[in-house]
């Protein structure tokens, strides 16, 4: 499926649009109101954390959790994505199923656990969760997510809050029934990717869904889908009037977005990252990741290598070098014999690669 951002649509608003301050999700206040979508393989505890310390961020959500794998008590990798440290707090656990006692039971769980909120994923488009009826596969059957509502609902005290799509497909948009029975079942807020189940990640976000969602109810809305920058937040809360927004894929390519909306929320204006803020950045995360000993540290280092060096001067080199690494240690040293290279301000010329600068660059003492 497309997961990659097809050319951006013009999105406009007035000179003084602005992100909200905060928003209450049931008494939990986000501030700013501002959410870190939950994304697969890549909202772990550690890049949570890295993203609350570059500031910037209300709210933190975890990766969508299967309900019946946290019951079973056997399912080491539910467990591993409900790991959470103090400083993350406020923190929301997002949960996947289609067994209304079975998410109810989960939601206990995670309430015990301490989490300060509990999410329903009625959003993703992956196959293996759709063909089990979870995520965006529920869609189509209003009744079904009605009781899940209900039975999650009686189950625990904290918010309960849900994020979805439009609907399966443009012929089966049920934005406005679903988040009215949001607000009649009693949870706390609605987030909407403007999406259908069937664009996946491509097209352009409708956000004259999320205007069409916050019009309908009173409950707070969080609007989803195409904010790349903070114009693009501020745009979305003054076309649809959405009470916070939720950014996932561009927090990947760049973590300052949330402390760069903030920014902009007060002063009109934002920092851009250096090469030297890059390297931190980029040395930070990859650090924590070795340090901790997170499985497969490695992939996830290459896997964040191509998004971290958007924008970086020769940043192609710099991928191949950690591609061909075979530890951490050795991509933390490829790492920092790059930056070292370029910081220092020995840009290659065209006859000369950078990677040769990396491999004849001394180690600092």
């Amino acid at each position: 499926m497309h997961k990659y951002f097809d050319i951006p649509a013009e999105r406009s608003a007035p000179a003084d649009a602005r992100v909200p301050a905060s928003v209450s999700l049931g008494g939990v206040e986000i501030r700013p109101a501002t959410v870190l979508a939950p994304m697969a393989g890549i909202t772990d505890t550690v890049f949570r954390r890295f993203i609350r310390n570059l500031g910037g961020c209300g709210l933190m959500m975890t990766e969508f959790t299967s309900a019946e794998g946290i019951i079973r008590h056997k399912d080491k990798k539910a467990k591993q994505y409900l790991t959470f440290y103090g400083d993350e707090h406020p923190i929301s656990a997002q949960l996947f199923g289609s067994d209304p006692a079975t998410l109810a039971e989960a939601a206990r769980v995670v309430e015990a656990m301490g989490f300060d909120l509990v999410d329903l994923n009625l959003g993703c488009p992956a196959k293996k969760v759709v063909k089990c009826n979870g995520g965006s596969g529920l869609l189509r059957d209003l009744p079904l997510i009605k009781n899940i509502f209900e039975s999650v609902r009686t189950a625990v005290q904290i918010p309960f809050t849900v994020k979805f799509r439009a609907g399966w497909s443009d012929k089966e948009i049920v934005h406005i029934n679903l988040a009215k029975m949001a607000e009649d079942c009693g949870l706390a807020a609605v987030a909407l990717h403007a999406r259908t189940r069937e664009q996946g990640y491509s097209g352009q976000a409708q956000w004259e869904w999320i205007a069409a969602v916050k019009n309908a109810v009173k409950i707070p809305v969080i609007g989803n889908g195409d904010v790349r920058s903070p114009e693009d937040a501020a745009a979305m809360v003054a076309q649809t009037g959405c009470d916070a927004v939720m950014i996932g894929r561009s927090a990947a390519s760049n973590p300052w977005i949330f402390r760069q909306i903030e920014q902009f929320t007060r002063t009109g204006s934002y920092e851009l990252p250096s090469d030297a803020d890059r390297y931190q950045m980029v040395r930070t995360y990859f650090s924590m990741l070795v340090e901790e000993k997170v499985g497969g540290a490695e992939g996830k280092m290459k896997q964040f290598a191509a998004w971290f060096t958007h924008g970086v001067p020769h940043g192609a080199q710099l991928r191949k070098a950690v591609y061909e690494s075979k530890s951490g240690i050795e991509i933390l040293d490829a790492v920092d014999r790059f930056f070292e290279t370029l910081l220092s301000g020995k840009i290659p010329s065209a006859a000369q690669s950078v990677e040769d600068e990396i491999n004849s660059a001394a180690l600092p003492a």
